[in-house]
């Protein structure tokens, strides 16, 4: 395993993703988050997804010259076209727009379509919190998991995230996938040929696996059963159906190069605070949020993500041999 400098690691995706044919501004954009991913912990959406990135620009799946497109739909509603291109450069472009317009309209939505994998959601609200907004984000994704009593794939893994603003410290930050894991978990243990614990996923016979192969070509589970299979229906509806995106089942891959493009949808919602609670909101979440941090050993959401980004400015990111490898052929 090796470290990586996080400055270093951008120029390295950067480059692999130019020598693609990436446009270099959205290379730089992909790139911060990827590595934004590494620094946090969180592998499976991290740099490791660059090599089917770059496969997916060579192939023409991923345009990587896109220029997403905003348009205002009303008063507190926007919407972005990605083209076909990677999400981040569309997203960045939405909530730019939404940071601006929420303190004039009390609350905003953006919905996008026309999209692809937007990373860690919790990136994405965390940037909405610190611009002192509460941010909510819900994406769907290729289809992964069955409606509950079903067999076949319908609706995708799905996350769902929050932030809101605390006094004094950064955002608190809440993101779940709606499987029991997200499904990059389980491709960065099929990259390393590594078991995945029993109760993630069934194969594609139904067939309970610890094969991380067997279950990519499977079903993920639900996280909470058949609650979660409702949220995974809820969110195909919000980030897809209210879009214009595809649903998860009409979804091209994430990890292939060949294939039909995924053009799925994200909606993500803005609250400006005083809308709704004058000036006291931060004084609430610190009410909340210290009474639950009053007993031993809470943990809050997101702190291990935030200790883990402390640790990387500092000492870098480790990133595996083979992987590493890899990258700096493909960057040339």
């Amino acid at each position: 395993m090796a470290v990586m400098a996080t400055d270093a690691l951008v120029e390295l995706a950067t480059a692999v993703l130019v020598a693609a044919g990436t446009e270099p501004g959205n290379a730089a954009v992909v790139a911060d988050a990827l590595v934004a991913a590494d620094a946090d912990q969180i592998a499976s959406h991290g740099v490791a997804r660059l090599p089917a990135y770059a496969d997916q620009v060579r192939s023409g799946k991923v345009d990587g010259h896109a220029r997403p497109r905003l348009e205002q739909t009303a008063a507190a509603t926007l919407r972005v076209d990605a083209a076909d291109g990677f999400a981040f450069p569309a997203v960045r472009l939405g909530l730019d727009r939404a940071i601006a317009l929420a303190p004039q309209t009390g609350i905003v939505a953006v919905g996008v379509h026309r999209s692809h994998h937007f990373g860690v959601a919790g990136h994405h609200v965390e940037r909405l919190a610190a611009a002192g907004l509460v941010g909510l984000a819900f994406t769907n994704s290729p289809a992964a998991l069955a409606p509950w009593g079903g067999n076949r794939p319908i609706y995708g893994t799905n996350p769902i995230a929050f932030a809101c603003p605390r006094r004094g410290q950064g955002p608190l930050v809440v993101d779940l996938s709606l499987s029991k894991v997200a499904r990059g978990r389980i491709m960065v243990a099929a990259q390393k040929g590594e078991a995945i614990p029993e109760g993630w996923a069934v194969d594609g016979q139904g067939r309970p696996t610890t094969d991380a192969k067997a279950a990519l070509a499977g079903t993920m589970l639900p996280l909470g059963d058949a609650k979660g299979a409702a949220l995974a229906l809820m969110v195909e509806l919000l980030a897809a159906g209210l879009t214009g995106g595809n649903y998860g089942f009409e979804a091209g891959s994430f990890f292939t190069a060949d294939g039909s493009k995924p053009r799925i949808g994200h909606l993500f919602i803005a609250i400006h605070p005083p809308a709704l609670a004058g000036d006291g909101f931060l004084d609430r979440v610190a009410i909340l949020l210290d009474a639950a941090t009053g007993q031993d050993g809470v943990r809050l959401p997101g702190d291990r993500r935030l200790a883990a980004r402390t640790q990387a400015a500092a000492g870098g990111v480790s990133v595996p041999d083979a992987l590493l490898a890899d990258l700096r052929a493909r960057a040339g």
